[in-house]
């Protein structure tokens, strides 16, 4: 294919997806009017499968299945990371320097360590009831475990942070949030569908399978931030280039040429 058929081509495309996206702007409702049938739809929906946040019914019931892909991205990504930041041959491991943290830093980290982590642990908890949930709420509990990198010093991190645990963590937070999908099926309805009891409006057992969808997520997020900025940490303060294999590589490559 030459080039000006390739080019052709995308005028072509970016053109039907210009005229898609003006033909669908045009049935928009007007700027500020307090009406839009989608709003009303999922606020109505969310009230009848007793869910508070209208935000998390749409998250983890309404669309339940768009959500599990969002998170099998994050997954996803985990797993690539640990494929592209594995330790090579030419690279070793070397303990990273003890860094001098000023006291008012260090104690004010230890001080909102706590702090950060029972704020993260209450936003994914109440997910289903004020706004937050198990993305949000996963990425505060997450901060909150390296405020001892930056309050302490990264051996500290290192010794509170079981990496292995996390990336068990990870994986079981990804297989929950699949086979809690399996009720629907069990129920004779459809997949991920919101078929437990729906409990008591605005408590922490209502919603159905939003809550435990939501505890899912929070704990596949958590796991998922840490085993990440574990990775790019250790890729930037642990692993360094061989200076030995460097150096015999030198040597053979400047061999072969000489040869």
């Amino acid at each position: 294919m030459t080039r000006r058929v390739r080019l052709w081509i995308l005028a072509v495309g970016l053109l039907t997806v210009a005229a898609l996206y003006a033909a669908a702007c045009t049935d928009l409702p007007g700027f500020g009017n307090s009406w839009h049938p989608y709003g009303d739809r999922a606020v109505r929906a969310s009230l009848q499968q007793h869910t508070a946040n209208a935000v998390s019914s749409v998250n983890f019931d309404q669309r339940a299945f768009d959500t599990l892909g969002e998170e099998s991205v994050l997954f996803a990504s985990v797993l690539g990371t640990l494929v592209l930041l594995r330790q090579t041959r030419g690279e070793k491991r070397v303990a990273p320097e003890t860094a001098r943290v000023p006291g008012v830093l260090r104690r004010y980290g230890r001080l909102m360590l706590p702090v950060a982590l029972l704020i993260g642990l209450y936003v994914i908890a109440h997910g289903q009831l004020s706004p937050g949930g198990g993305f949000q709420g996963g990425v505060v509990v997450a901060t909150s475990v390296h405020l001892l990198y930056i309050a302490v010093d990264y051996p500290a991190l290192e010794r509170f942070r079981r990496l292995g645990v996390y990336e068990l963590a990870d994986g079981a937070g990804e297989a929950a949030y699949v086979l809690l999908g399996a009720a629907g099926l069990i129920a004779g309805s459809a997949y991920l569908a919101n078929t437990l009891p729906l409990g008591t409006f605005n408590t922490l057992s209502s919603g159905g399978t939003v809550p435990l969808l939501n505890a899912a997520v929070g704990v596949e997020v958590t796991s998922a931030v840490v085993v990440l900025l574990a990775h790019f940490l250790g890729q930037a303060l642990e692993l360094e280039e061989d200076g030995g294999s460097a150096e015999k590589g030198e040597r053979e490559e400047r061999g072969e040429k000489g040869a």
